[in-house]
């Protein structure tokens, strides 16, 4: 029994029965009909189909009068429908607090408690165990289970036994009563060896109270002589480590008697002597070791006798690497003896797992060193030099090395990131694994492949860094107003062998996955090395017998990554061909919009068509464009607006397409704005002041107005270029799911904008605002490449006329600044984000307003004089491709908003003129993914209002979105029949005509 519920999580209900149901009512009837079967095999199959049905539906009612039904089915059902009731309340953890009832639910379950059948009361006793998070301070369950660690039958004692470690970790006052309980019975001669195995790790639960915590730990300590036994030695160290690190008091007491039993001579009691102190090492205790503890454990390596645990104890060794205060003293007072320890265990080349451990521990060691430079780490680094080499060819050449060879790669990077000068180095190791004629196993070879990535990455964003305090330590040059000068990228100089490793493989007759992979990693490696760059010819060639050779799926990755770090040539040749290939028509126009809109950014950069690249292709650099600039941005802008007509034709109900359209819109908008501005440049040769200039200046007392038609424009080109950035600020302000890339390319197209439109404030305008504050340099080499240009933009900036405020021009010089910044910025090339292509991450709310109306088109009616009480129950959805989310909902702001229909009569609206628009608001935060709500909406008497419900997410930090639903409805309000009706106000030439009347 214990073996079958020892599993919380199970798969088995994988399959629902009708998972296109949006009614949950329905399915509930649906389950209710077979729970109701006079068959016990439908029965259980409608049992364990609950859990799924409270993922899917998670409101508290449904939840609640579900498991009222199962309780029912627990009283009075067999035990293999008790067994399956069980495994639903283990399951549905998440969701018991949302039982409305769980008095009820408790009641009826606990009536089998009286039951005469053992195996009854053990089930009971576990489903109370399951629930016991909602149920932790219920005396008769507390009696129940004292009462039952004294039965005679087995099965029943092993399930009071887990249901009091259950109970312990909910209940302190359970835990502090039970304590002496379970004490007599681990030293009671009438209990059973391996029933007290199972009774001493209910013990690591006794943390609640200090004096309490004492108690437990000293009887565990008296508990290890009496009891010398294996499995009991194991079993009391780890519930003391598991006690010691919960109370952190007894760490240091704990780490003792960890030194003392690692000289024991059985095997098994020093591993876990070795896991013990692995998780006394964790974060949340390791501040808790005293210094004598660090050098009393490393004096113990000896005493490991092989290669498990060595490795567990590097493992322990590289934990306390990893924070800085026992890493500083580490490397203060124990660096000679880890030295020595570490090159013992590098040098057994017959355990790769082991010396690739030690490796990690200097790798942390050196890259904790060289950036808080506390000591001097050469010899660290001579060490990492003499053997990173030999680890990495070795532990590359055998499939089974795979976690080894990753280890190696990992730290080698982080290395990298300390110390430019062993990053170059190690750039030459890594790439030469693809030179050679070696065949890797392809796992291997994938992971070499991305560790290139990885250090790419970091050159790029050394490369395009905006100051030396960006870890370029190694630099020495004096602090200037001047951009950085771009660092080199040792990955540049290695791309013949990258180009060597590309073509092999698209060559190799065979392309299992696992190669096609390995393709698209090298393909993004040579779009990333070569970003910002023309690409050669030898390079379009690799990637045109890609087209001939890998299949459609590939060929779109290759091509979205293109796109993503701006080869928009390549990525237009490869959409253009695959959008010819693909049947579906969504499929297609998504391919054709992305085939034009590379096509206008070619144009864009080049200043060349699609075609006539195509056709010739220059072999080393770009030829001068052969488009002006206006006719490059009429092109694009075209280009745009086609494409953002394909992508709403392969938008759809189930994929809008929401991202990529809003964003097709904004840069159409701004590259339209920037056509604008080359045509003030030109406007102002054959469009010169009037004659009249000057009075219109000195009569509104904006002298710049002498300058005619230019002032006038370029001041329409800076709402222009504001409308933008407040675009990207709402574009971004919804992309809740957007991943970090993403979010920071939207920060700096409006830091961009804010730039531009700043630069030619200053020029159209007498005293413009402070200039704009970049709150980003990029953490990405897309996202810094692209701010790397905004830089460039601040700098050319000053090469604006130095003029007094009172003494402002508008000159040809001026407007030649405005034309050199468009050219900046469309000779950049444009890398599209992630989130365009792929959504990492999804976050939906669905919302139930109350009340609703008949039909869509009816309103709701209210009666005259009273308040609308509007209650929103809602349920987030959490969907990620990976296994951390960018970002979580910490709350969900709910924010109401009545507005008046129809008019008001007259005499009303001079009483209560501020009260057609009411908004109120309120913040709520989920529960277990569920959310609720209500408003007590103040309604004036008479007409329509439009009542509008929208959704905002508030994240972790605070930060508010503009991501939730949005619901409406239309209110009527009655009319009071006691009050009088009021005559309609004809008019005031009828009023008086009858005033004079009478």
């Amino acid at each position: 029994m214990a073996h079958l519920t020892g599993t919380r999580v199970s798969m088995f209900n994988e399959s629902f029965l009708n998972d296109n149901e949006h009614d949950s009512n329905a399915v509930l009837m649906e389950l209710d009909k077979g729970l109701r079967s006079a068959k016990q095999g439908i029965q259980c199959e409608a049992i364990v189909r609950f859990p799924r049905l409270f993922e899917k539906y998670p409101f508290p009612i449904l939840i609640n009068s579900s498991f009222i039904k199962l309780a029912e089915f627990f009283v009075s059902g067999s035990n293999l429908l008790r067994f399956w009731v069980l495994r639903v309340c283990q399951q549905s953890e998440n969701h018991l607090d949302k039982i409305l009832n769980i008095d009820n639910f408790v009641r009826r379950i606990f009536m089998v408690m009286h039951s005469n059948d053992p195996v009854a009361r053990a089930l009971l006793l576990r489903t109370l165990g399951a629930v016991s998070r909602v149920i932790p301070e219920k005396p008769q369950v507390h009696h129940a289970i004292r009462r039952a660690l004294d039965s005679h039958d087995t099965v029943e004692v092993e399930a009071a036994i887990y249901a009091s470690s259950c109970f312990a970790a909910q209940s302190s006052s359970f835990a502090i009563s039970m304590c002496a309980k379970i004490s007599d019975m681990i030293e009671s001669l009438q209990v059973p060896v391996p029933m007290k195995l199972l009774l001493i790790p209910v013990l690591r639960h006794m943390h609640h109270d200090a004096n309490t915590a004492a108690l437990v730990s000293k009887l565990c300590l008296e508990l290890l002589p009496k009891y010398p036994a294996q499995s009991f030695v194991v079993a009391i160290i780890n519930t003391l480590t598991q006690l010691s690190a919960r109370t952190l008091v007894g760490v240091p007491g704990q780490l003792n008697v960890l030194l003392d039993f690692m000289q024991d001579l059985r095997t098994p009691v020093r591993i876990q002597v070795l896991r013990s102190f692995n998780e006394l090492a964790d974060k949340q205790s390791v501040n808790a070791w005293p210094k004598p503890a660090i050098g009393a454990l490393i004096n113990k390596f000896n005493l490991c006798t092989n290669g498990a645990e060595q490795f567990l104890f590097l493992s322990i060794l590289l934990k306390l690497s990893e924070c800085p205060l026992t890493c500083q003293h580490l490397l203060c007072e124990h660096r000679d003896a880890l030295l020595r320890l570490c090159n013992e265990c590098i040098s057994k080349l017959d355990d790769y797992t082991t010396a690739t451990q030690a490796m990690a521990v200097l790798a942390a060691l050196l890259a904790f060193g060289l950036k808080k430079q506390v000591a001097q780490v050469d010899d660290i680094l001579d060490m990492v030099n003499l053997h990173m080499e030999g680890l990495l060819f070795c532990t590359a050449r055998r499939a089974e090395f795979n976690r080894d060879l990753r280890r190696v790669l990992t730290y080698g990077i982080r290395i990298t990131q300390a110390n430019a000068d062993f990053g170059a180095d190690f750039v030459e190791m890594v790439t030469n694994t693809l030179g050679d004629n070696v065949n890797y196993p392809p796992n291997n070879l994938q992971l070499i492949c991305e560790a290139a990535v990885g250090l790419c990455e970091h050159f790029q964003l050394r490369k395009y860094a905006f100051s030396t305090a960006e870890g370029l330590e190694d630099d020495a040059s004096m602090e200037t107003n001047e951009p950085a000068p771009p660092k080199p990228n040792p990955m540049l100089a290695r791309l013949p062998l990258i180009l060597y490793k590309l073509n092999k493989l698209v060559d190799s007759e065979e392309q299992p996955e696992q190669l096609l992979r390995t393709v698209e990693i090298l393909s993004a490696l040579v779009c990333q090395t070569t970003m910002g760059c023309y690409l050669p010819q030898e390079v379009i060639h690799c990637f045109e017998k890609c087209i001939d050779r890998v299949n459609c799926w590939t060929l779109y990755r290759i091509a979205r990554t293109a796109s993503r770090y701006g080869h928009h040539y390549v990525a237009a040749h490869i959409y253009t061909k695959v959008s010819q290939i693909v049947i579906s028509d969504h499929m297609h126009y998504f391919l054709v919009a992305l085939a034009q809109i590379s096509q206008a950014e070619c144009i864009l950069n080049y200043g060349l068509e699609y075609a006539y690249m195509r056709d010739n292709y220059a072999p080393t650099e770009a030829p001068e464009p052969l488009l002006p600039l206006m006719r490059r941005l009429e092109a694009a802008s075209n280009l745009y607006q086609q494409a953002l007509a394909s992508m709403r034709a392969c938008s759809s109900p189930q994929h809008p397409c929401s991202f990529q359209l809003e964003y097709l819109k904004l840069r159409a908008q701004f590259l339209q704005t920037l056509h604008l501005a080359v045509t003030v440049k030109n406007a102002q040769v054959i469009v010169p002041p009037p004659a009249i200039a000057g009075s219109l200046a000195q009569n509104s007392r904006d002298y710049l107005q002498k300058f005619g038609h230019v002032t006038n424009q370029l001041r329409k080109l800076v709402k222009s270029l504001k409308a933008c950035e407040e675009t990207y600020a709402r574009l971004y302000k919804s992309s809740f799911d957007a991943d970090n890339v993403t979010l920071e390319f939207l920060e700096v197209a409006e830091f961009q904008c804010a730039l531009f439109a700043h630069i030619i404030e200053s020029i159209c305008y007498a005293t413009p605002p402070e200039p704009p504050v970049f709150l980003t340099t990029g953490n990405h080499p897309e996202t810094r490449f692209f701010a790397a240009s905004c830089q460039r933009m601040e700098q050319m900036q000053k090469n604006l006329p130095q003029e007094p405020p009172n003494a402002k021009t508008i000159s040809n010089r001026h407007l030649d600044v405005i034309i050199a910044l468009i050219e900046i910025i469309t000779k950049t090339p444009l890398c599209l984000p992630r989130y365009f292509f792929q959504i990492l991450q999804s976050t939906q709310i669905k919302l139930s307003v109350s009340p609703q109306p008949r039909s869509a088109t009816e309103p709701v009616i209210v009666q005259s004089g009273s308040n609308l009480v509007i209650k929103v129950e809602g349920v987030l959805q959490h969907f990620s491709k990976q296994q951390k989310h960018f970002r979580r909902v910490d709350s969900v702001q709910l924010s109401l908003t009545s507005q008046l229909l129809t008019p008001r009569p007259g005499n009303e609206l001079v009483k209560s003129p501020n009260n057609d628009t009411v908004t109120l608001n309120q913040i709520v935060k989920p529960q277990r993914d569920f959310l609720s709500g209500s408003f007590l909406l103040p309604i004036s008497s008479g007409g329509q209002f439009q009542v509008t419900l929208e959704t905002f997410v508030v994240d972790e930090h605070g930060i508010t979105w503009c991501t939730g639903p949005k619901s409406s409805m239309v209110v009527r309000v009655l009319d009071d029949p006691t009050k009088p009706a009021t005559a309609p106000v004809a008019s005031t030439s009828q009023a008086s005509s009858q005033a004079r009347r009478y």
